[in-house]
């Protein structure tokens, strides 16, 4: 049995992704609004993580 592996993605991915600056996706990491892990100086982001900001975007939006 076998379990999914979440895709990490790097910050510039996620920039591309939201079309948001380098500034505004670390701002969200720093706020706790996207989640992210660090390894060294390496920092990823979870696509399900992306995935579940732009969830919350969208219900704050209606």
């Amino acid at each position: 049995m076998t379990t999914a592996v979440p895709e990490l993605l790097t910050v510039p991915e996620v920039m591309a992704r939201l079309k948001y600056s380098r500034s505004k996706v670390y701002d969200l990491i720093r706020e706790k609004r996207l989640v992210s892990i660090t390894e060294g100086r390496c920092r990823r982001i979870p696509d399900s993580a992306v995935q579940d900001y732009i969830r919350a975007r969208l219900e704050d939006a209606a």
